[in-house]
């Protein structure tokens, strides 16, 4: 893949037939600040190539793409995709706006950049409109998976790191998806809510205590960077667990994350159709761990 400095492309920005810029990144970064006369298309938007006939619509015209930084694709992966839509002469901007600006270059644009959310600080309440645990559960070869609502909870943050919370769940809110509209996910629920599984009746709390996270190093948005550590009771039994979670701010500043774990159910005295407790099961063996999903965003 070609590549040209920032000086050389302003040298040929100079002549009489000048390349043509396409900044590939997000339209609010192009808008802060851009290489002079650059035109905007974000490679990170399905219609990226649909919108090449107006931002680009001469295939043989030499393009350069501009992107962040040096370590950051967008500017590669909008290369790969002109070139393999027929378009000729393509590089890419070496070091990108970034690059371009440590060159000494002037820029265009309002210089403003998007505004950082501000690290969260204290409790704040959990929005339940937003929150979401899923659950499942498996034998040897069929699973089942359903919901459970979060009714309240909280979160505590110290100037943007995360050191306690707390997160309340309705057992009697318990339902099964893949059982949707069939009689037997009725039979399934009660079997689930008795004394063989969660004895919703005689232990209807069922919480988890955030006791402790850490933030992991040399982590990127999307990936897990937080390891928590929590308490979970059910069946009136309190157990540790441990877990990582992908967190974040939302682009209105909520603090959010996502996380997936399992634990082992025979912790808290769940041990209908564990092998470990029985023998014989036969079709009545239940995997002993249940996984979860779940969403927390914060008001």
């Amino acid at each position: 893949m070609k590549s040209i400095s920032p000086k050389e492309l302003s040298d040929r920005l100079g002549n009489a037939s000048p390349p043509r810029v396409l900044d590939v990144r997000l339209a609010e970064d192009f808008t802060a600040e851009h290489v002079p006369g650059a035109v905007n298309n974000c490679v990170f938007e399905v219609s990226f190539l649909e919108r090449l006939g107006d931002t680009a619509p001469d295939s043989d015209l030499p393009t350069v793409l501009c992107g962040a930084s040096a370590k950051s694709h967008e500017a590669r992966m909008a290369a790969e995709k002109l070139v393999r839509s027929g378009y000729q002469d393509v590089s890419v901007l070496e070091g990108g706006i970034e690059g371009w600006k440590q060159a000494g270059l002037d820029t265009e644009g309002t210089t403003s950049a998007p505004a950082i959310p501000e690290p969260p600080n204290g409790t704040l309440d959990l929005d339940l409109s937003e929150c979401r645990l899923e659950w499942t559960g498996r034998n040897l070869l069929n699973k089942h998976f359903g919901t459970i609502a979060i009714t309240a909870g909280a979160l505590d943050f110290d100037h943007g790191q995360l050191t306690g919370g707390r997160i309340e769940f309705d057992l009697q809110s318990l339902r099964c998806t893949d059982l949707g509209g069939d009689p037997l996910h009725d039979v399934l629920i009660r079997h689930l809510l008795d004394h063989d599984f969660l004895d919703a009746a005689e232990h209807p709390d069922c919480r988890l205590e955030i006791t402790a996270a850490k933030e992991l190093q040399d982590t990127a948005p999307g990936t897990p960077n937080l390891a928590v550590t929590a308490e979970l009771t059910l069946r009136g039994i309190t157990e540790p667990i441990e877990f990582t979670a992908c967190s974040g701010l939302t682009p209105d500043g909520k603090p959010a994350a996502q996380a997936s774990f399992a634990v082992d159910r025979t912790r808290w005295g769940i041990l209908y159709g564990s092998a470990r407790f029985f023998e014989n099961l036969a079709g009545h063996l239940v995997n002993d761990m249940i996984e979860f999903q779940a969403r927390i965003v914060t008001r």
